[in-house]
């Protein structure tokens, strides 16, 4: 069943993750005083424990705990949360116009290594799609560039870093198949994520006036559940689907939906850029969805994506 319904996880997730990327901002910016994006970090590592309860529950309690497993779990966490982490870092060192786009291509990675690597393969038309998802999400995340004092040029090198931790973190979803459920690695995912909070604390300012109300911690850990499903969705959508698709279609379309869900609650105008990008994303994830949806034919032979 959940083999046959990856495409609707693959749609679920980014949902999860575009809600969440809209809502995000009102803790963070649109409540005074604010709840800072770190401890969102940490109060979403929290919210990923209910769920990894819940998941593992269903699954009799069954965890892999072989060194693979371990290794794999602890790959696909780290990855995720040290990049989510550094993000906070460069962003208040750089300019966001520059570190989205560098960091919203890491797919690209993705699509490598599964080709390569993995050996995956698509038809004409998923073809078509992976190669306008591209595009399609450097147009999304471009920004109007700001006018923030640059200190050094340090930054530049943790996005990079950032890019290669999250452009192979799917490619290690998908690789530990045999070694670790689906279950199991959500599991470990939480468990990095957590192990990582004392830094995001660390990198909190307590000296600032800090929202510690119902609109502060509760409103973050109600917006921070999104997110902790979409990673569920996400870890189910690559275990089940072709990684190859998957990665473009979600990062590609979670943007998307970011950005129709500010136009109607706080009526941010997309700039030129992001509606041809928005415009290339439902070409790109229909052409995916539809050419990996359909039953495969004999004389339409695989095409190497990538």
């Amino acid at each position: 069943m959940k083999k046959r319904n990856w495409l609707i996880y693959a749609l679920l997730a980014p949902t999860c993750w575009g809600i969440w990327g809209a809502l995000t901002e009102i803790p963070e910016k649109w409540i005074s005083p604010p709840f800072p994006p770190t401890l969102g970090y940490v109060v979403w590592s929290l919210t990923m424990v209910p769920v990894a309860l819940f998941v593992l529950s269903r699954v009799d309690w069954k965890i892999e705990r072989t060194p693979r497993a371990v290794a794999y779990g602890c790959a696909v966490g780290f990855s995720g949360a040290l990049g989510q982490l550094l993000l906070f870092y460069v962003l208040n060192q750089g300019p966001a116009f520059i570190i989205f786009p560098i960091i919203c291509l890491s797919p690209v990675v993705t699509i490598l290594l599964s080709a390569t690597l993995l050996g995956e393969r698509t038809r004409t038309l998923g073809a078509i799609g992976i190669f306008l998802a591209a595009p399609a999400i450097l147009l999304l995340s471009l920004q109007q560039k700001s006018d923030v004092i640059l200190q050094g040029h340090l930054w530049l090198f943790w996005t990079i870093c950032i890019f290669f931790l999250w452009g192979p973190q799917a490619y290690f979803m998908k690789s530990s198949t045999q070694y670790v459920s689906s279950e199991g690695l959500f599991l470990y995912i939480s468990a990095t994520g957590l192990l990582l909070s004392p830094i995001a604390l660390l990198m909190t300012n307590f000296l600032v006036p800090i929202n510690w109300g119902w609109k502060g911690p509760v409103l973050t850990a109600a917006i921070q559940g999104f997110n902790a499903v979409g990673v569920l969705l996400f870890v189910y959508a690559v275990r089940y689907g072709k990684a190859i698709i998957v990665v473009p279609m979600v990062n590609g379309m979670y943007p998307l939906i970011t950005i129709l869900l500010s136009l109607a609650i706080y009526h941010n105008i997309p700039n030129r850029y992001n509606l041809a990008g928005m415009a290339l994303a439902v070409v790109s994830v229909v052409a995916m969805g539809f050419d990996e949806a359909r039953p495969p034919s004999p004389a339409a032979p695989d095409m190497v994506a990538g």
